[in-house]
Parts: structure tokens; C-alpha cells; sequence
């Protein structure tokens, strides 16, 4: 009785080897990739934000992200607010309201931070560039070229100006990027702004050109590399069908200065800033997203603010966050990338 129960056992086993074998181990689960392209790739997304409040201001309408000087993630809304977040896990710690100088609201869109903590936040509306204090008070205001102003002083469309904003050169030089086209320039190619510091001041500094992959994609943001290069955000929105979201590696470094140019054109004597796709967002997994409005890829949304978080041998740690509008069919997503330059 007990061979035959051994040998029962061992065909038993055997048998259920040879089924394992022919089929895989049914617990085994093929690995879930990370990778958006050969060098970018999404460490996961967050949600933990959508829809929240915090000391009675909405979390939300989300613009610019920054890394502040205590380690601590500022995160810009577009409705005169500014959030400093838990860098780790996103939970707010304080926010400041923004105001102009005769105490009305910002459209702010673009954050910079110095080394002293002052904030540079621009806002659409005329546009400007403001520098303020840690408690948000106005401590002064960069001049704007005309050209760049919203018609009729200038040639900018309202609503589309002064989008991104990051510090270069040490934060010797400040960048600004123009949403989309002047009146007069070709659509598509849009104007990046710098200002060098002189005697403790930002001045009018070089200007260039950046061509976008399509007229109705904008840049909400640029975030500089330490080697002078950028991180350049372009975003479109097509309505039944999503946003369209696209990251590159720009170099402004050989570009023409364009202050001089009054129309660009794509005539042959302006080098535009050269650039690279990195990757198109709507090729990173889902990881498990979803979206409430139609989109290419449930991940997406109005991706308008990034911040580099870390920079180790040519690899970058890159955080998104998307502006929900204050809208029930949009979501504040962070979204962590790494990527490879």
C-alpha cells in the first residue's frame, strides 16, 4: 500500500510538472514596461491632488511646478495661488494667494525660484514677470519687450503669452516661452525671451525662435538643463478626441537672437533652436489611468507644468502636472518620468 501510494504521488506530480511546463506558471505575470520611448520612461502617475482643497483654496488649476530651496515641491495655480507641496507625498503645506499691484488676480502660468527663494511668476494677462517674496508680496517687475505685449500695444494674442519660465546659467539668465505665434510671425514659430542679471537686475537679454511640430500646438513649459539645453513641453487639445502632448530636448545655444527680426517667417537667415522628440506621452503606458473625456491614451490630460527633480550622469528626473481647470471631466495628475538626454 505505501509503494503504490508513493508511486500515485510521484506520477501525480510529475504530471502536474509536465502541465506547468507546457503552460507557464499561472501566477506569473508578464512585466508591466515603463517605457514611453528608448529614452523616456513613467515611473507611475498621481491623483492624490484631483478635486481637493486646502485651507479653503481649491488644489487644482495647476500651471508651473518648482523645486523650492528646503527641498519642497511650489506648484503655481492659474487662479493667483501658490502651493508649497510635499515632495515626497504631494499633501499641501501651505499657500499664498498672488496679487498684482493694485491687489487683482494673476492668469499665472510660469514659476522660477531663485537661490534666495524669491519667486518669479508670470501672468498672461499684459504679459509680466513679477518677482515676489516668500509671503507674497510684489518686490518687482521685469520690463517686457513691446512686441511681445498683448495687442494693440504689442503683437501677442491674449491668452497666449508668456507660458513656461525657467532660469539658466546659474540663474544668472531667465527664459521665458510665448504660448504660440505673434500677429506677423509664421504659426508655429513662437518666441523665447531671456534677461540677464546685471547689478542684481533682470535686462533684456537674447531672444530666439522655436518651431512646434503643428500650429495648434503651444508651449505651457521649459525647463533648462544644467548644460544650457531645454526640456520643452508642447500640448494641443482636439476637441472629441484629447490632448496631444509631446516632450523634447531643445538647444537654444547656436539659435539666431530674434529680438532684431520682426517677422519671422522660416526665412533661411534665422536659426530656429534645434530640437529632439524625447517622446510623445500618449505612447507611455496607462499604469492603470483613466480619463473622464475622450482621450488617445486614458494617462493624458492638460499637461501644463514640469520641474526637473534630479539630474545624475545624464539621466533626469522629471515631474508633470496637469491643470484640471477646475473642470469635473478633467484630473490633476502628477505624472514622474525619467528620462535619458
Amino acid at each position: 500500500m505505501q509503494l503504490r501510494t508513493v508511486l500515485a504521488t510521484t506520477t501525480a506530480a510529475l504530471a502536474a510538472a509536465a502541465c506547468l511546463a507546457a503552460t507557464g506558471p499561472a501566477q506569473a505575470a508578464a512585466p508591466v514596461s515603463h517605457a514611453c520611448s528608448p529614452s523616456v520612461s513613467l515611473d507611475r502617475f498621481s491623483d492624490a491632488l484631483d478635486k481637493t482643497t486646502y485651507d479653503g483654496t481649491f488644489v487644482g488649476n495647476l500651471s508651473a511646478l518648482a523645486v523650492d530651496g528646503d527641498g519642497s515641491l511650489a506648484a503655481l495655480s492659474d487662479r493667483s495661488s501658490l502651493f508649497s507641496l510635499d515632495a515626497k507625498t504631494l499633501a499641501p503645506k501651505a499657500v499664498v494667494p498672488l496679487a498684482d499691484e493694485k491687489g487683482a488676480g494673476l492668469d499665472s502660468e510660469g514659476l522660477a525660484i531663485e537661490g534666495d527663494g524669491t519667486r518669479l511668476i508670470t501672468s498672461e494677462t499684459e504679459p509680466s514677470i513679477r518677482r515676489y517674496s516668500t509671503d507674497g508680496r510684489i518686490l518687482d517687475r521685469l520690463p517686457v519687450p513691446a512686441s511681445l505685449q498683448v495687442a494693440p500695444a504689442g503683437r501677442a494674442t491674449s491668452n497666449q503669452t508668456f507660458e513656461g519660465l525657467t532660469l539658466m546659467n546659474g540663474g544668472r539668465t531667465l527664459l521665458a516661452s510665448m504660448e504660440y505665434a505673434l500677429s506677423g510671425d509664421t504659426a508655429g514659430i513662437v518666441r523665447f525671451q531671456t534677461w540677464r542679471r546685471h547689478h542684481g537686475r533682470f535686462e533684456h537679454a537674447a531672444q530666439y525662435a522655436y518651431r512646434t511640430d503643428a500650429a495648434f500646438l503651444g508651449v505651457p513649459e521649459v525647463q533648462a538643463l544644467p548644460d544650457g539645453r531645454l526640456l520643452v513641453l508642447e500640448r494641443g487639445f482636439t476637441s472629441g478626441v484629447g490632448n496631444t502632448v509631446r516632450l523634447y530636448l531643445a538647444d537654444p545655444r547656436h539659435a539666431t537672437d530674434t529680438s532684431g527680426v520682426e517677422n519671422l517667417t522660416g526665412q533661411s537667415g534665422v536659426r530656429l533652436i534645434k530640437k529632439t522628440l524625447l517622446t510623445d506621452i500618449a505612447s507611455c503606458p496607462t499604469l492603470g489611468a483613466t480619463a473622464k473625456q475622450p482621450q488617445p491614451n486614458p494617462l493624458l490630460d492638460n499637461i501644463e507644468g514640469m520641474a526637473v527633480t534630479g539630474v545624475s550622469k545624464g539621466r533626469i528626473e522629471v515631474l508633470l502636472v496637469s491643470d484640471d481647470n477646475q473642470n469635473a471631466a478633467q484630473t490633476t495628475r502628477f505624472y514622474y518620468l525619467r528620462v535619458r538626454v
